[in-house]
């Protein structure tokens, strides 16, 4: 079984994509070209959201164990003013995304701090928000491709996990599955699989053997799987791609249920 990026990894690949979505930036024509991905948002809102996500990310980490975000750290992310200018922007993006992995580095993985998530399967840590990170820099990263006109797929070290995130931070909930209990398996080209089931326990997700592992095996218990590279499955999951782009055996209706679920908490 493949295990977990490691914290050193997680701060290398933000780093990362923060350079390829300034890339993607530099590269479009204009900041005020529309982001296909994001309704109503041009380039430079795009870029805002992202250097102010950091900004706030930063803050929250550095606050330590709160059961808020900080209110300081709220109402810098509400009043934030950003420079207007593209190189000035993309300065102001650069310095953002160092402060963040600065903030990371000094308190380690474990640091305990406030998240939006269930702790179900995420911690609410520094090594939890640096794993969501990763995944917030790489998904606006391919919006920005696609604003600029030349979108690329996320690469697979970063896709593999961060199937896995989401599944683990975004879905995982105690809240009741209000239908009838199923299963959802992912099966990502590379090797790597997961199933998502839910019940009225809630929704909780774990790594499974990928289908040419799995010989003899009972398949049947997924009421659906989405089979596709794990970039693309990143993709649909952050829906930024539809359903019909991967292949899926059972009831892809299903896929409608999980979408249009929303937990309360």
């Amino acid at each position: 079984m493949e295990e977990n990026l490691e914290f050193p990894d997680l701060l290398r690949l933000i780093d990362e994509r923060s350079t390829a979505f300034r890339g993607a930036v530099a590269a479009a024509p204009s900041l005020d070209a529309p982001v296909p991905t994001c309704p109503e948002w041009k380039l430079f809102d795009l870029v805002k959201h992202l250097g102010g996500g950091d900004r706030f990310w930063a803050a929250i980490v550095g606050a330590g164990p709160a059961d808020a975000p900080p209110a300081e750290a709220a109402a810098a992310r509400a009043a934030l003013e950003v420079p207007q200018e593209r190189e000035a922007l993309l300065a102001w993006l650069e310095e953002s995304t160092h402060l963040l992995l600065g903030v990371l580095r000094e308190a380690g993985p474990d640091a305990g701090c406030w998240a939006w998530w269930s702790a179900l399967q995420t911690p609410r840590t520094s090594g939890g928000v640096a794993r969501h990170r990763v995944q917030e820099s790489a998904v606006h990263t391919y919006d920005a491709q696609l604003a600029a006109g030349a979108p690329q797929p996320v690469p697979t070290e970063v896709a593999l996990d961060g199937v896995e995130e989401f599944l683990f931070t975004c879905v995982a909930t105690p809240s009741a599955w209000p239908h009838k209990p199923t299963a959802f398996d992912f099966h990502a080209a590379e090797g790597r699989s997961w199933r998502l089931t839910v019940d009225g326990d809630g929704a909780r997700s774990s790594r499974i053997p990928s289908p040419t592992a799995a010989a003899g095996e009972n398949s049947d218990a997924a009421g659906a799987s989405i089979h596709g590279t794990a970039s693309e499955l990143v993709l649909y999951l952050y829906d930024r791609i539809q359903a019909g782009s991967l292949h899926v055996d059972g009831d892809a209706g299903l896929l409608d249920l999980l979408r249009a679920w929303e937990p309360e908490e």
